[in-house]
């Protein structure tokens, strides 16, 4: 095809900085209250005009069946009422399975970059709609940045940016048995003893908006209480990292991953060689990532 359309969309991970679980929902979700971040670790997907959907990734585990953005390219053609075909080369630098929103950050790239190589001209608003009936999280990761994330994940409202100079994310090396069916596992695990009100999330959520700063000691993750019991292992990374002088180390959303922000660039940068190469921990000490303008989805 000459001249033929190709270019790359950055799909970019995140952290909870509170996850706070409501209550069970009649359609056997959960009502979750969180503020939600991106962060600068990312997949890439290369897009390139062709006949028909085809995906690859450079992970083989990840098959086109269960590949988060072959639903979402599905999702958005049947939406737009099209029969464009495009090809998806997807990069994975995000872990698998690891809390960090992975395969739901990659469908929302995949809107994006569909959105612009199908000349769709949807809006992000219009994309997070469409996300939200892809997976829980992907409403959030079309716009990323910082969010109030309510329901299921489909209720999502950017609030200014959270002032967190750096995370260090640690993801331990977890034999999952069914990895796909992570985050679904973990939320089976959860009781009416885990449900809050959402108060602590509200509470960093208005004092973000009001300019504060953002404390790790605000942080909450419910599945914080039964971390253990999910991961067998992972407080012992959780207390190497606190070894170090870490005050507050989290839970990435469902897990297994965890992150600190530490106290200073220079004790992050002695944390994050201290993990990699005197611990061989998989580790990566990362900026947030700001919210994805309205220009460059056109």
């Amino acid at each position: 095809m000459s001249n033929q359309i190709s270019f790359t969309e950055k799909a970019f991970a995140k952290v909870n900085l509170t996850l706070e679980i409501l209550g069970r929902r009649r359609d056997g979700y959960h009502n979750l209250a969180s503020v939600m971040q991106t962060v600068d670790l990312f997949d890439t997907i290369e897009f390139s005009e062709s006949d028909e959907v085809i995906v690859t990734c450079d992970d083989e585990e990840i098959t086109p069946e269960i590949n988060l953005a072959s639903k979402a390219a599905s999702v958005l053609k049947q939406q737009a009422g099209i029969t464009n075909g495009a090809t998806m080369t997807i990069i994975k630098n995000i872990p698998v399975s690891a809390g960090l929103g992975g395969g739901s950050t990659d469908a929302a790239a995949a809107l994006r970059g569909l959105n612009k190589l199908w000349k769709l001209d949807l809006s992000l608003g219009e994309l997070t709609e469409i996300g939200a009936e892809i997976g829980s999280d992907v409403p959030f990761l079309v716009r990323g940045g910082t969010s109030l994330v309510q329901g299921r994940g489909e209720d999502v409202t950017p609030i200014p940016p959270a002032a967190v100079p750096k995370f260090l994310i640690l993801t331990p090396d977890v034999n999952l048995e069914n990895p796909t069916a992570k985050t679904a596992s973990v939320f089976s695990q959860v009781n009416e003893s885990m449900f809050t009100r959402g108060s602590l999330t509200h509470k960093l959520a208005a004092r973000i908006r009001s300019g504060g700063d953002c404390p790790p000691e605000f942080f909450f993750n419910q599945f914080g209480t039964i971390t253990e019991e999910l991961f067998p292992g992972w407080n012992n990374d959780r207390d190497l990292i606190m070894s170090f002088g870490a005050r507050d180390v989290m839970l990435c959303g469902a897990g297994p991953s965890l992150f600190t922000v530490p106290l200073s660039k220079e004790l992050g940068t002695a944390w994050h060689l201290l993990l990699s190469t005197v611990h061989h921990k998989r580790s990566f000490l990362i900026d947030p990532a700001p919210a994805i303008s309205e220009e460059t989805v056109a």
